[in-house]
């Protein structure tokens, strides 16, 4: 075989073929635009394993359990959580349905750039910047929340005084740990995970087992349901309800992992989207038994509340069961807090990685380089870490920066969840459908999820004390408008001249095989600043 043109052999020139067998999901990778390069050795249970730690009921429930018991106490607490975990559910369901037609690591802002008939670019670069910025905040406030934790785990057991100077440095340890942890590769990775499972389940077990067989006596059902406990200093009960919903939507967010897994994902286009459904439903089931085994449990509620470990459900394990035993549960919730935030760097990782090489994020080139041995994205692992650690440093100054992380990480996230599911229903029955989708409810669903996101990308930018200082300044606003304004201005001065949306490759170093049957062509050109990503 001649792989050049020469006068013995006129006509187009032919290159090499690698006669290796392509598997579906490798096929359809290069269908949209790209060669695998990461490696696909994750199956479905490890997909729904990445979303089901970062979603983490042990980590998001507790960390923020102290918040809920003042804006709305035990009836938002356990009403609110089934309600957003519901809605949360249809977010997820309508995210799913594009994940099957989409799987690719860039997620979200690769489905914002394929969905839109015009301003593909624009709408896929601000989706991706909102995403990062999310990903990032999840990150920093999932570690922070361990670091507290562990904290006052280590003040019940050795004396360490929980100061925010001692929580900062074992936030950097956290951090540390987890950056090397995926340095390692995807392969420990997804064995911590699956490991991670079990972890929560049977944790959510013990602690609530504990708490219900321990104590010789319980909070009464009417204070657990009906009881509604204002600490805000606001005089609205409404107001005051729905910002006790915070604790329920910040901790069920961080399940697009298992879209940004996708290419290290086998059967991709059902696993991704039976990981994102399943994270969401089994963390709904397990976390409402959780917050009731822990409302049932508590003695002294303003006591809890003014605890001197700073954590409110480390003092209603003392009340409960005694020192000893609080400080064995404190260690299950710090165990899964661990895999939480160890998740999502992995996620975070992944989601520079697609951005970085579609060109979007200052030194691109530098973060999406793939490591030879461990086929990894490792200096992304890091820019996540760091980019949290820089997240969370404002947490030693001031006490409300950190429930403003988690408000940023919520909104963050949605708005980027959300960008692609609008421009889904724009599509109706042009939207090319994959192997896993919702028929005829895919439209009251994805209603349901921009309504609601709406909701909360205004509720969690309101204040959440009175009166409002500089200490009580709620600064999710700030935080979004400046990574929005950054992106904004970046994208007017130059990026709308040179980012075209997701990059393609095209070229003989990509697949050969028999295109799916999807309709969509195996090679693109790749967009020029004149022309728009190609719509299905």
């Amino acid at each position: 075989m001649t792989d050049a043109r020469s006068p013995d052999h006129p006509g187009p020139a032919v290159f090499p073929v690698d006669s290796s067998p392509v598997s579906a999901d490798e096929q359809r990778l290069h269908e949209l635009g790209y060669t695998q390069e990461l490696a696909r050795s994750m199956s479905g249970f490890s997909n729904f394993a990445v979303s089901f730690s970062i979603v983490s009921i042990l980590s998001g429930c507790l960390t923020l359990y102290g918040t809920g018991m003042k804006t709305g106490g035990p009836a938002l607490i356990i009403w609110g959580w089934p309600v957003v975990g519901l809605l949360t559910l249809c977010v997820g369901l309508a995210m799913a349905e594009i994940c099957s037609s989409y799987p690719t690591a860039g997620g979200l802002y690769y489905w914002s750039a394929k969905l839109t008939r015009s301003r593909g670019p624009a709408w896929s670069w601000f989706t991706g910047w909102f995403n990062f910025l999310g990903q990032v905040a999840v990150t920093a406030s999932v570690d922070y929340g361990a670091a507290f934790f562990t904290n006052a785990f280590l003040e019940l057991r050795y004396g360490l005084a929980a100061t925010p100077a001692h929580t900062m440095e074992i936030f950097a340890v956290i951090l540390l740990v987890h950056g090397l942890l995926n340095t390692f590769g995807v392969r420990l990775v997804a064995v911590l995970n699956s490991v991670s499972v079990w972890w929560h389940l049977a944790g959510v077990a013990i602690i609530v087992g504990a708490l219900a067989l321990v104590p010789g006596r319980h909070a009464s059902a009417s204070s657990v349901f009906t009881e509604f406990v204002n600490q805000t200093g606001f005089h609205s009960q409404f107001y005051v309800a729905m910002l006790g919903l915070l604790m329920a939507q910040y901790t069920l967010t961080g399940y697009d992992a298992s879209a940004h897994m996708t290419e290290e994902t086998q059967d991709a286009a059902r696993s991704g989207p039976r990981g994102i459904v399943n994270a969401i439903t089994v963390s709904l089931v397990a976390g409402w038994i959780l917050l009731l085994g822990i409302t049932f449990a508590i003695r002294d509620y303003d006591g809890a509340l003014d605890s001197a470990t700073q954590v409110p459900p480390a003092q209603i394990f003392i009340d409960a069961i005694g020192s000893g035993g609080a400080q064995f549960l404190l260690l299950i919730v710090i165990g899964a807090q661990f895999f939480c935030g160890m998740a999502s760097v992995t996620a975070n990782s992944r989601m520079i990685y697609a951005f970085s090489r579609d060109g979007a994020l200052p030194g691109s080139r530098l973060w999406h380089r793939i490591s030879p041995r461990t086929q990894t994205p490792t200096n992304a692992v890091w820019l996540a870490t760091g980019g949290a650690l820089l997240l969370g440093l404002p947490a030693l100054w001031n006490n409300t920066a950190y429930t403003a992380v988690t408000s940023i990480s919520v909104i963050g996230l949605y708005i980027s969840y959300v960008i692609p599911v609008y421009l889904r229903l724009r599509q109706g029955e042009d939207f090319p459908r994959g192997p896993w989708h919702l028929g005829r409810w895919s439209k009251p669903i994805g209603v349901v999820a921009v309504a609601w996101t709406a909701v909360i990308s205004v509720l969690f930018m309101l204040p959440t004390a009175s009166p409002i200082t500089a200490e009580s300044f709620n600064y999710t606003p700030v935080a979004v408008a400046v990574v929005g304004g950054f992106a904004g201005v970046w994208w007017l001065a130059s990026a709308r001249r040179w980012f075209t949306g997701p990059h393609i490759s095209t070229g003989p170093s990509a697949p050969d095989a028999p295109a799916l049957p999807t309709g969509e062509p195996t090679t693109s050109p790749r967009p020029t600043p004149d022309t728009e990503p190609e719509t299905r």
